[in-house]
């Protein structure tokens, strides 16, 4: 076999490779994906945030509508740790710290 049989055989495979990659752009495009079925507005479900505890276990926030669920994933099962969470908590915090003194803040209105 000479370079030139190579050379063809390399350039196949990219043109292959090239046609699976835009198959797949273009299947996710017309809804055919998981994540391009709903536009980002439309979604009902999302997850919040991920917390690992160790290997085999890990704490998922869950946010359906506008209520959050604490859920604990393990292999031997998941748990549903604390439904019902109002979400909003981001904001809560915000207002407590707005609403608490800093320490260097000067007592008394000092300058």
């Amino acid at each position: 076999m000479d370079i030139d049989t190579y050379f063809r055989f390399s350039l196949a495979l990219v043109f292959v490779i090239a046609l699976f990659f835009v198959l797949t752009l273009l299947l996710r495009r017309f809804g055919f994906g998981n994540a391009a079925a709903t536009p980002r507005r439309q979604r009902r479900v999302s997850v919040v945030e991920v917390a690992p505890l160790d290997a085999k276990r890990r704490l998922v926030l869950v946010r359906r509508d506008e209520v959050e669920h604490l859920i604990l994933l393990s292999g031997n099962g998941d748990l549903v740790i604390e439904p019902g969470i109002r979400a909003g908590f981001r904001e809560a915090v915000a207002a407590v710290q707005a609403d608490t003194p800093r320490a260097d803040t000067p007592k008394g209105g000092e300058a």
